[in-house]
């Protein structure tokens, strides 16, 4: 079977599980977590459960203090949700915001911490173990991360990730640049570029205007964004496109992003910090992390190309 049909046919189980209501309906989102430690706030696809009939996430945890679940997953079949932390074996990261597969690389992800150091992980059974880690290049003065992607085009690969930005004085910065490793698994980044990007909605003091970054099938950039009044909340969140990436024949990133960015969807309410766009479906997952009030997951039809 084709690499992009087993995404396809992950995807499409994940989706029969958690439904395909429109954005913004009622009780179309799964609560998976119940207090600030159990969040989503990054998601990426392992495969299907052991017998077949759900499909296995990994999410990554906010958390800060040793001990405290930075990775889980879970496993969803039916109607239930189950969430299982796994094991960390290695560094234990501070605040991690976002987690994505390796493209061609089964069971090897990137994981990104707020402050931008990047861990590569391989999970096997109920184990993370750090690989690598190393410090995201170019980082700005006052740069806080809660996204990254990955995009694989003709062999080449590309990251994208951006500090997110605060309010109506400090847009998000989006960056960009080619990626190989090591031998000895340590990500390598070419040259980086970067652009501003300002949320369409919301638009107010307490929003951070990039909280994560998916790819679609055809390069283009939807985003999350999101406004945080505190732990207890009240959230308000958006999905948009933001524009279109291209990665060359010799590896070159270019990024174009849209004059007035198109809100996708709205979800007040929630606070959306993980986006991803899966190979072949139009849907996207989202997952929230709305601090003391636990995280929630559902998809919706934002990636056709």
């Amino acid at each position: 079977m084709s690499k992009r049909m087993t995404w396809f046919t992950v995807t499409t189980a994940l989706l029969t599980v958690l439904g395909t209501a429109p954005a913004g309906a009622a009780g179309d989102w799964h609560k998976v977590g119940s207090d600030s430690r159990s969040g989503v706030s990054g998601i990426a696809y392992e495969g299907r459960s052991e017998n077949g009939d759900g499909v296995n996430a990994l999410v990554v945890h906010d958390n800060k203090r040793p001990g405290q679940p930075r990775l889980s997953r879970i496993v969803h079949t039916g109607d239930s949700s189950v969430i299982t932390p796994l094991a960390w074996d290695g560094a234990e990261p501070v605040d991690l915001e976002a987690i994505e597969p390796i493209p061609g690389m089964p069971g090897e992800y990137l994981a990104l911490t707020g402050r931008g150091i990047l861990f590569r992980l391989k999970v096997a059974g109920a184990t993370a173990t750090v690989v690598d880690y190393t410090p995201l290049p170019a980082i700005g003065e006052g740069d806080d991360f809660e996204s990254f992607a990955l995009v694989a085009r003709g062999g080449k690969l590309a990251a994208l990730w951006a500090d997110r930005g605060t309010g109506t004085g400090r847009p998000a910065t989006l960056y960009a640049a080619p990626l190989t490793f090591a031998p000895w698994g340590q990500p390598l980044f070419g040259a980086v570029s970067q652009r501003s990007y300002r949320s369409a909605y919301p638009a107010d003091d307490g929003t951070r205007h990039i909280s994560d970054i998916a790819v679609t099938d055809s390069g283009r950039i939807v985003v999350g964004s999101a406004g945080d009044a505190g732990d207890d909340g009240p959230f308000d969140s958006a999905v948009s496109d933001a524009g279109r990436v291209t990665v060359s024949a010799t590896g070159r990133v270019r990024i174009t992003l849209a004059a007035s960015p198109t809100v996708l969807g709205t979800f007040p309410g929630y606070k959306v910090e993980a986006v991803e766009c899966p190979p072949g479906s139009a849907d996207a997952l989202l997952g929230t992390d709305d601090e003391n009030l636990g995280g929630y997951v559902r998809t919706a039809p934002f990636c056709a190309t």
